[in-house]
């Protein structure tokens, strides 16, 4: 199947913008920067708390050694804990702290404000088109996430 040029453009203007909203967003204050993948695993780790390295690793679809490289980082700044199953001793669950809580709450505010400041910039009517827009993009996105890299679905349905 091919794509319509519609698709393609889509493609592109989401990933361009993608990268200008991450170049843009200012570093925290005291905390430097924090690589993308561990802004996108302490995320994940928010929204599925007591998951295991493999879990999060399947989920995002990265390399276990990557995640449980970026867990280490991220339990050195305090953002999230490593704890034992009470269910298998074997296991090791991962949870976010109240800090790595709040300071993806930060994150999320300095990825934002690009954003506000440039929907300031343009017309009513993109503004408009693009908040309509909101949800579809993240019904794309969740569908997106349902697909494994090699376009193989993995249960979710559409």
């Amino acid at each position: 199947m091919s794509l319509t040029s519609h698709q393609r453009e889509l493609a592109d203007v989401l990933r361009e913008l993608g990268w200008t909203v991450h170049r843009r967003s200012p570093e925290r204050a005291g905390v430097g920067p924090i690589p993308t993948t561990e802004l996108v695993l302490l995320k994940q780790v928010i929204d599925a708390p007591g998951s295991t390295v493999g879990e999060l690793a399947q989920a995002l679809g990265l390399r276990q050694p990557n995640v449980s490289a970026a867990i280490r980082v991220l339990a050195g700044r305090g953002f999230v804990v490593k704890e034992t199953s009470p269910k298998d001793r074997r296991i090791t669950l991962v949870r976010p702290t109240e800090l790595g809580r709040s300071e993806h709450e930060a994150i999320a505010d300095s990825w934002a404000e690009p954003i506000r400041e440039a929907l300031e910039g343009i017309s009513a009517d993109h503004q408009a088109a693009i908040e309509q827009a909101t949800e579809a993009l993240a019904a794309l996105h969740e569908r997106l996430q349902a697909l494994d890299p090699g376009g193989a679905q993995t249960g979710a349905s559409a």
